[in-house]
Order: C-alpha cells, then sequence, then structure tokens
C-alpha cells in the first residue's frame, strides 16, 4: 500500500501542533486531553519517520549505483534491495496505526458468562469458559475481580460476571462475545452418548472516562437483603442494591456488605450497559460500510464449537479449525484463536483505509 506523503505530513503536523499546545497550555482538563493524545500519537509518529527516513535513502543509493566505484555500487544495490524488501512492511505497519481503530480498544472489561441450552452440562461448561478466561486473565497480567455469580445445581456457573482489568483487555477479548457451543459426552451420561450443550459470552469495554448522563428520573433504586451462605451480616440488613434503568428496561444488581458500595458498583455497570448499547449501535451502523467483518457483534450468533471427542477448537466466522482443545481451555493457547481474529479485523480496517486513498 502506498500511503499519500499529504496524509503522513498531517500526522506530524498535528503532533508538532499538540507538542506546542502543551507548552503552552494551563488548564489542567486541556493538559490531560492533550498528553493522551500525545501519547496515542506518538507511536504512529515514529513509524512515519521511520518510513520517511527509508524513502529518503532510496533515491542516494540509486545515485551511488551510477558511480563510477564497482565496489560502492554493489553495496548500494545490496542496501538497495534491502530497503525494497523491507518498505511494504514499514508501510502496513503505518496503515495499520492510520486504519480506523476501536476506541475502546485498551479498555477494561466486564466479562459475563451465562448457561444456555443444555441444563446442568451448559452450567459446567460455563464454568469451564469463565475459568478458560480467568487463566488467560493471569497469563497475561491482568486482574479479575468477580461481581456476581449464580452456581448451577451440578457444578460450574448459571451465571458469572467479572470484571478484568489491565491494558489492551478489550481489544484482545472483544471477539470472544457470542455463543459457544460444546459437544462432548457428560460424566452422568451412562451410554456415552454426545451431547451438545451452549453457554454465551459478553464483553462488554469499561473506559475509564464513560461519558454517560442518567438522569435520576429515569432510574429506581430498590434496596433488599442480601443472601448468602452464614455470616452476621448476610440476611440481616437491606444492604443489597438494584438499579432499573427504566428507559431501557437494563436492571443492575450488587450486593456486598455495603450498601454504599452497591449502590457505587450498580452505577457504574449501568453506566458501562448504557455505553455499550450506544456502542453496538454504532458498530452496526459502521458495519453496513464494511467489505469484510470478523463478526456482527450480536451475541446470539454462534462463534465457536468444542468438540472433546475429536479435540477440535472450531471458529465459524473465519472457518479456523485447531485441534489443541485441551490447551486452549486452559487458557494457555486461547491466543490461537485470538491472534488469527485480530489479523481478520485488521485486514479489514486495512480494506477500508485503501478505499480511503483510492
Amino acid at each position: 500500500m502506498r500511503l499519500p506523503q499529504a496524509r503522513l505530513d498531517q500526522v506530524l503536523d498535528r503532533f508538532r501542533e499538540i507538542e506546542a499546545r502543551m507548552g503552552a497550555a494551563t488548564d489542567g482538563a486541556e493538559i490531560v486531553r492533550l498528553s493522551k493524545e500525545h501519547a496515542e500519537l506518538r507511536p504512529v509518529v515514529e513509524a512515519v519517520s521511520a518510513l520517511a527516513r527509508a524513502r529518503a535513502e532510496a533515491p542516494d543509493l540509486e545515485e551511488m549505483l551510477q558511480a563510477g566505484d564497482p565496489d560502492m555500487a554493489a553495496m548500494a544495490r545490496d542496501e538497495l534491495e534491502a530497503l525494497k524488501a523491507r518498505l511494504p512492511d514499514l508501510e502496513r505497519g503505518v496503515a495499520l496505526l492510520l486504519a480506523p481503530k476501536d476506541r475502546d480498544e485498551n479498555a477494561s472489561a466486564i466479562l459475563e458468562v451465562r448457561a444456555g441450552t443444555g441444563g446442568d452440562e451448559a452450567a459446567l461448561f460455563a464454568g469451564d469458559l469463565f475459568r478458560m478466561y480467568q487463566r488467560y486473565a493471569a497469563n497475561q497480567g491482568w486482574r479479575v475481580e468477580i461481581d456476581s455469580l449464580s452456581e448451577g445445581d451440578a457444578g460450574g456457573f448459571k451465571e458469572i460476571i467479572a470484571s478484568i482489568n489491565g491494558d489492551g483487555v478489550f481489544g484482545r477479548l472483544k471477539f470472544e462475545s457470542g455463543v459457544h457451543r460444546v459437544q462432548r459426552v457428560p460424566e452422568t451420561e451412562a451410554g456415552g452418548r454426545i451431547h451438545t450443550s451452549a453457554a454465551t459470552v459478553a464483553v462488554l469495554p469499561e473506559p475509564e472516562d464513560v461519558e454517560i448522563e442518567i438522569a435520576d428520573a429515569d432510574i429506581r433504586i430498590d434496596t433488599y437483603r442480601s443472601s448468602g451462605a452464614g455470616g452476621q451480616h448476610v440476611n440481616k440488613t437491606d444492604s443489597a442494591v438494584r438499579i432499573t434503568h427504566m428507559p431501557t428496561g437494563i436492571v443492575v444488581t450488587s450486593s456486598e456488605k455495603s450498601q454504599h458500595q452497591n449502590r457505587a458498583r450498580a452505577m457504574k455497570e449501568l453506566k458501562v450497559r448504557l455505553y455499550d448499547q450506544k456502542r453496538q449501535s454504532l458498530d452496526a451502523e459502521r458495519a453496513l460500510s464494511r467489505k469484510t467483518q470478523v463478526g456482527s457483534g450480536d451475541r446470539s450468533e454462534r462463534i465457536r464449537t468444542y468438540n472433546f471427542p475429536q479435540g477440535r477448537v472450531t471458529d465459524h466466522r473465519i472457518n479456523l479449525t485447531l485441534y489443541n482443545l485441551p490447551k486452549i481451555l486452559e487458557g494457555e493457547a486461547l491466543d490461537d484463536v485470538i491472534n488469527p481474529l485480530i489479523a481478520e479485523d485488521q485486514a479489514a480496517r486495512l480494506s477500508m483505509l485503501e478505499d480511503e486513498f483510492s
């Protein structure tokens, strides 16, 4: 992809403008905003500068080829060939940085896993999926905090919701949203028959600066008694909080010991859900203009099958089949699925950039 010099100059000009404004700014909020944009643009500028230096070398090397010194000409020829081989990678790297990107790429996330069709086996599978993400998060150095859970009668979870905090969580997990299907012989199956069950996964971005205004008239806050196993506090005070957002029907709950903490946590989760609703609406509009798309973002979409008898994992969106199911479910090899999904998304974004320059 041959990137227009004018587009590269725009990036450099904007970076220099931000640096000048940062030096003169006195307002704290403006300094924070400029510093954030400066940090986001710095890797782009570094890549653009590296590309510019490489492009500038070519004419000098071609001039050396015409020199009378055979040794200098031979050296220039080798360097020019190496430069021409390196340029496409440099241009692709800059193109990826310039391509339209998800504004929530680096955000933390809320992970929701729910048992679907399949009864007890679905709850057990939901537990397997959550542990897969929990182990993957540990390998990435992310922090997992369980917000709420409902255990299955035979183990696993009917529902579990957790916050995963770290850099780039949403960018790596966002393609996990959808229906995950499992095919295996349950431990309770005496006849050895393979059962098919399902669980749904939702990954919601949790950016630091969620700008969602919620009117007091639009919410109803109820308190009720927490329920749980034992303890002096449980079932004795109305500490749990339920917030209902009337315009959308979204309901969030929190049932820790402190009513104050529950109210704050529930309001935070409500803002995240409203933000995600707005985000999905925008994504649906943008999807209409995309040539390719990893997934629609529809959480009712079946995205992946885990087949235990064959040790196979298939991601249906990109026709990817892998035969390392145990390592994937351990979280150890989940990147083998995630990386191709990210690559497919990057290809789609590059295609959009090519349309812009064509």
